[in-house]
């Protein structure tokens, strides 16, 4: 199955045993966007200071957790870069009026003819199938019994 990743669910997931798995999954092919690959790493820097600041982490902890986060989207999601999907932008920022900066994911996702794997409302509608993280978890356990 192709699934393009927006942002949430990759800072989210990444830090999760469950995410992890997921990402690894043999029957996922999993791509992000240029935008959503900066937007991770800016993301998961505030996430790692906000867990060490409120005391859920310590700092050796956090940076493991980090690494561990980094190396798992390194090695399970396909980096695209704009030029790839660009053309499809007008149509993109058609389908996704309620949140036009998200143009790239749909875009991409036109190019591909994948999904969309977001927590993100507003990718509702788009035309696109949208996967949250439950529905994905649980249609990859039907059809692996």
């Amino acid at each position: 199955m192709l699934l393009v990743i927006d942002a949430n669910i990759l800072v989210g997931e990444s830090l999760r045993k469950r995410g992890q798995e997921l990402f690894s999954n043999p029957a996922l092919e999993i791509f992000a966007t240029q935008k959503v690959v900066e937007e991770y790493e800016y993301e998961l820097a505030k996430r790692m200071e906000a867990m060490v600041r409120k005391g859920n982490q310590n700092l050796q902890s956090a940076q493991a957790l980090r690494a561990a986060a980094i190396q798992c989207i390194e090695k399970n999601i396909q980096p695209v870069p704009e030029p790839i999907y660009l053309s499809n932008k007008m149509q993109a920022l058609l389908r996704i009026p309620r949140d036009p900066q998200d143009w790239p994911t749909v875009a991409l996702a036109l190019v591909l003819e994948a999904g969309i794997w977001t927590a993100d409302g507003d990718f509702l509608g788009c035309g696109l199938p949208t996967w949250t993280t439950e529905t994905l978890s649980a249609y990859l356990a039907s059809n692996t019994s």
